[in-house]
């Protein structure tokens, strides 16, 4: 997922670079109304945790692996605003000091997974919330943890599909759109299935311990309970 320099052409970097600090500018502002005195340190230690285990890559296929992205996770545990802000963090670190990832792909890097991803696994983790809190006082944890395991899944393959739209608009190699889309979202389904499982084993793990610490369920007013 990490594009390096030269995928996309020029002009495309640019515009995603714009559209990638336009987009951190409004998380930081309103990450002011996620954040407070308990949940600070929380956002370190998620930013922490991404930058971590994204450094350990897991096989899917042969010749293929893939890493946590994060953008779940971080939604569900510290808010959207915050996570996409703890994502691009690491992104950026990740860039800079590492090399994973290039500087010019910078901008795209931070749309497809601290934006797109976020939005896309938040809004999945929302929405399935809302589901099961349909007619119940309390939601258990595995229920939550399912929850998380799909937003994962579904905030992967849609950064995917993010790189393939940035190919499509300038794509600087000569291979069709049509098999870099079917590679893509192939690959990052399966990529997915391992997020997935990494984000809702640390999902139920911090709703075993700390309900009121996480974002999805405070900000619905609503705790889980704590049950297998």
């Amino acid at each position: 997922m990490h594009m390096s320099d030269g995928i996309v052409n020029a002009p495309v970097s640019l515009l995603f670079g714009v559209l990638a600090v336009v987009a951190l500018g409004v998380c930081a502002w309103r990450a002011r109304q996620e954040l407070d005195e308990r949940t600070v340190p929380l956002a370190g230690l998620v930013a922490a945790f991404i930058f971590a285990v994204q450094m350990v890559n897991f096989p899917i296929l042969p010749g293929v692996s893939g890493h946590l992205l994060g953008g779940a996770l971080a939604a569900i545990l510290v808010g959207p605003y915050t996570g996409a802000l703890c994502v691009a963090i690491v992104l950026i670190v990740q860039s800079l000091l590492f090399a994973d990832g290039g500087v010019t792909a910078l901008g795209t890097n931070i749309t497809n997974m601290s934006v797109l991803g976020v939005a896309a696994g938040y809004g999945t983790a929302v929405l399935l919330y809302r589901l099961l809190r349909r007619g119940r006082d309390t939601v258990a944890v595995p229920a939550v943890g399912a929850l998380a395991f799909v937003s994962a899944v579904i905030g992967t393959v849609c950064a995917a599909m993010g790189f393939v739209v940035e190919y499509a608009i300038g794509g600087a190699a000569p291979t069709s759109l049509g098999s870099v889309a079917a590679y893509m979202f192939g690959t990052h389904v399966l990529i997915g299935i391992g997020e997935g499982l990494i984000t809702a084993m640390t999902v139920m793990a911090v709703v075993r311990a700390r309900p009121d610490l996480v974002y999805l369920l405070r900000s619905h007013r609503q705790l889980t309970e704590v049950a297998v």
